[in-house]
């Protein structure tokens, strides 16, 4: 941590944290939520697949208002504050939780909450990052990130062990560490005052600003949207280690496994990225996720779903912090909320088809074809970066 933390701006750190504690908070819930949802409440493949799109779906449409607000207004951190604490007060609302609608509730608010301070906090990151450590930055904030993601269900998996599979339990221990989170912002993070631009005086979402998003800009998007729809909701993978037998309590090791791997790639990929290997490293991103899909499709026992989760965690942190390099690197700094709001945009109504698709295959079909589709559907990414190339 020392070491980069010399090289990045404190900001870039504390930004990392504040996804560090939410996530842990959040996958404590979310890594248990899929089976909570089918062995307690009695919901289908179908149903989590409704549920887990809607929520990604709304969090990627509120991203577009946040980011777009926060170029307005010419302030960032109001909006992570309003962002953080949403998705913290909605926390209690899962163990509180007697049937499926409530359920969706809860996730519709948490994801709000998601949405409100995903762009503004990328953008933030951009406004505070000097540009030749943009790779760093996003992949940093990434890792950091994703070590609440690997640590909340190994503490779900612990907590379930001892409490005889309390889910309800499990879910008001991860209360605690989302308030954490709204701490870090309120002392932690600040405005980047000298580069910040003055408030706009008209509303950022026009024709005009539009036309200056670049070309480049609109390809990244596209390749994002093809990409996400063969990378669904990781409830399926939790899904396909229920469904070859593994016990619900050790179910959310496999995000665990996936997110560790996600964790240690993510930086180094990203510094990889800064040093001019961007396009090899989409086309081994999309490797990995033809690996995983292929892996899960075949799955029989609980050590392949966990080499699936390698892959699948090795495809995240080849992917995410660069594609929002991508963006953050093509627009223009008075509208990188906006763009970020667009991009997630897409992102988002690409991942609630994705989520549906694939719990309709899953319903229909059963597990193998499901991760068959997300192997073809992530091919068809590889032939559209390389029209893109052309």
């Amino acid at each position: 941590m020392l070491s980069f933390s010399r090289r990045l701006p404190r900001g870039v750190v504390a930004l990392g944290l504040v996804s560090l504690f939410m996530d842990l908070s959040s996958e404590m819930i979310h890594s248990l939520l899929p089976m909570f949802l089918v062995t307690v409440l009695g919901a289908s493949a179908l149903s989590v697949g409704f549920i887990e799109g809607i929520a990604e779906a709304t969090a990627s449409i509120t991203k577009v208002f946040s980011g777009v607000i926060s170029d307005w207004i010419g302030r960032r951190k109001p909006l992570l504050l309003l962002g953080y604490g949403l998705a913290a007060l909605s926390k209690p609302l899962f163990p509180l939780a007697s049937g499926i609608g409530a359920v969706l509730t809860a996730r519709f608010l948490d994801r709000i909450g998601k949405g409100i301070r995903g762009a503004p906090r990328d953008a933030l990151i951009a406004d505070i990052t000097p540009p030749e450590n943009l790779g760093a930055a996003y992949g940093l904030r990434q890792s950091l990130d994703t070590v609440g993601a690997f640590a909340g269900p190994l503490v779900a998996v612990i907590l379930m062990a001892l409490t005889q599979n309390d889910f309800r339990l499990v879910f008001w221990v991860a209360v605690a560490p989302a308030f954490v989170c709204v701490l870090l912002i309120v002392f932690g993070v600040d405005e980047a005052e000298a580069s910040r631009p003055a408030r706009q005086t008209r509303f950022p979402i026009h024709r005009e600003n539009l036309r200056r998003l670049s070309i480049r800009f609109w390809q990244i998007v596209a390749f994002a949207v093809i990409l996400t729809l063969a990378r669904f909701s990781e409830a399926f993978l939790l899904l396909r280690a229920e469904n070859i037998g593994l016990a619900v309590r050790w179910v959310p090791l496999m995000l665990v496994v996936m997110n560790v791997v996600y964790a240690l790639s993510a930086y180094p990929f990203g510094k990889h990225s800064d040093n001019g290997g961007q396009r090899r490293l989409l086309i081994l991103g999309i490797g990995f996720l033809i690996a995983s899909d292929l892996i899960l499709a075949l799955a029989v026992n609980a050590w392949m779903v966990g080499l699936g989760a390698v892959f699948w965690g090795l495809h995240m942190g080849a992917t995410q912090g660069l594609l929002a390099a991508l963006v953050a690197d093509t627009a223009p700094a008075d509208l990188r909320g906006t763009a970020f709001g667009v991009f997630n945009l897409a992102s988002g109504v690409a991942l609630l088809a994705a989520s549906v698709i694939a719990g309709g295959l899953w319903t229909a079909f059963g597990p193998s074809l499901t991760f068959y589709a997300g192997a073809l559907f992530a091919f068809t990414a590889g032939l559209g970066l390389a029209v893109l190339r052309r």
